[in-house]
């Protein structure tokens, strides 16, 4: 053993994320030295040649580095930050309700995903939609019910992984019945053991009958495993998930640098501590993904690792079978050519995916309304709406994108067209969208849902999408053109 030994580990188990489209000298010359990988983001993709050329350049330095993303599809895409996915989201696959769909779409992510040089995709969520005031997760699980979710998730992981980019199921034990972000703060789970055996777990268990080769742990707390969140938890992530679950493959952290963690140790500073934390507790590749971190927070990181093996908290041999299961990311995908981006799949399983209510039909000059609402962390600002669509499917459509205090405004318009039309996203989640809609009570408008549907969901006439995505929002106009 070398004295650099521990040094070279530490490195290897962190996926730091960067600021730009081409990889800063910092990043390229620790991966040359050792540095496990990186995660990429919106801020770091212009198009697929870029990110080819990106990874390319990554991969120059070292064979074997691993290149991670969050591509959900839907509501949670990096390669089409700047047009809304190709492919719709979890939720929408579940509502199509054909796994076999969702394995075709799956796969479909992974081969572009394989051309863009990514080895790990951050998908899917093994979450169930539990909460109807869960901030998290909603339309990124394929539902509520895990009999009926499972096989969506075990049909994710076979597709995503056809073209040898490794899948992550995630957040384990489950983020679906939590009301508060994790990327904010740290979220109790009101949850028993047992109750997680027998509803979050089960969804997790089938990805990994499916041979998804990483799990990635939530920021949740489980009483019953002690006050330790999952991601620094022995409970969770040695008795549970390898134990009872058998899982072989790596764990991946949630973003270290989140809420529910630098709350508790500080953003920067503490970030080194929680690294160790989290490899005590049984993780193995540390994501730091969230912010765009540079060489001096890297440095500070990985000494921390360091000195927790010198002073005996971590031992070598723990350090060093978390920097070969964080290898095993690093394989190259099955070789796959940049190609023009094809929503053909994505909008059929979108048409699938819609759920009428009542008989919404144009019977005219139609307005257009999209309800403008802050989307959720984990998507982060794109383009959505679904004025843009029906305009161009229907000349003479007017649009309006209002915030949810311009209920006089889009009386005033309405007034003077025939048809009116209503998107929002989870409307249910915020008041201020639901005193919109209560004062539109004098016009008969068409309502299109694109989040998880409300209580009021059984109103006439609507459609309901089950995603944001770009293909959702298409089918959604395609629809109503027809009418």
């Amino acid at each position: 053993m070398t004295v650099a030994e521990p040094r070279e580990l530490a490195e290897a188990v962190l996926l730091p994320g960067f600021a730009g489209t081409t990889a800063p000298d910092w990043v390229r010359r620790r991966l040359a030295e050792g540095l496990g990988g990186v995660i990429l983001f919106g801020r770091n993709v212009v198009d697929d040649e870029q990110v080819a050329a990106l990874t390319s350049a990554l991969r120059s330095e070292r064979d074997g580095v691993v290149v991670g993303i969050d591509e959900e599809g839907g509501d949670v895409t990096r390669l089409d930050v700047g047009k809304g996915s190709f492919v719709p989201g979890p939720l929408a696959l579940g509502a199509a309700g054909d796994p076999e769909l969702t394995a075709s779409v799956a796969a479909a992510l992974g081969e572009r995903l394989a051309a863009c040089g990514v080895t790990v995709n951050l998908a899917p969520c093994a979450d169930l939609t539990l909460a109807a005031e869960d901030p998290g997760i909603g339309v990124r699980a394929f539902g509520s019910d895990p009999a009926a979710a499972s096989p969506h998730v075990a049909a994710f992981v076979t597709g995503m992984q056809k073209y040898g980019v490794a899948a992550c199921a995630k957040h384990f034990p489950g983020h679906g019945a939590a009301t508060e972000d994790s990327h904010l703060s740290l979220p109790v789970l009101p949850r028993t053991a047992a109750e997680l055996r027998e509803v979050e777990l089960v969804p997790f268990a089938a990805a990994i009958e499916a041979g998804v080769r990483t799990v990635m742990s939530g920021h949740l707390v489980v009483r019953e495993w002690g006050e330790e969140p999952a991601t620094f938890n022995r409970t969770a992530l040695v008795d549970v998930l390898r134990g009872e679950l058998g899982f072989t493959g790596a764990v991946i952290t949630d973003a270290l640098e989140m809420g529910a963690i630098s709350g508790a140790y500080g953003r920067h500073d503490g970030i080194g501590e929680a690294s160790v934390r989290a490899l005590l507790g049984g993780a193995d590749a540390l994501c730091l993904g969230g912010a765009a971190f540079d060489a001096e927070t890297l440095d500070r990181t990985a000494e921390a690792i360091v000195g927790a093996v010198t002073e005996g908290r971590l031992s070598l041999e723990r350090l060093a079978d978390a920097a070969a299961r964080t290898a095993s990311l690093g394989a190259s995908p099955a070789p796959a050519t940049v190609r023009p981006v094809d929503c053909s799949l994505g909008l059929s399983a979108a048409r699938a995916a819609l759920r009428i209510t009542g008989t919404p039909r144009l019977t005219g000059p139609s307005l257009v309304v999209d309800v403008q609402t802050e989307p959720g962390i984990a998507a982060g600002p794109m383009p959505w709406g679904l004025g843009a669509h029906l305009a161009e499917l229907v000349p003479g459509t007017r649009t309006l994108s209002v915030s949810p205090d311009d209920v006089s405004t889009v009386l005033a318009e309405a007034a003077s067209v025939e048809s009116v039309v209503v998107a929002t996203r989870e409307a249910h989640r915020h008041p201020a969208v639901r005193e919109f809609l209560a004062g539109l009570s004098t016009v008969d408008y068409i309502r299109v849902e694109t989040g998880v549907p409300g209580p009021e969901a059984g109103a006439a006439p609507r459609i309901d999408t089950f995603s944001g995505s770009y293909v959702s929002l298409r089918a959604a106009a395609e629809y109503l053109a027809r009418s």
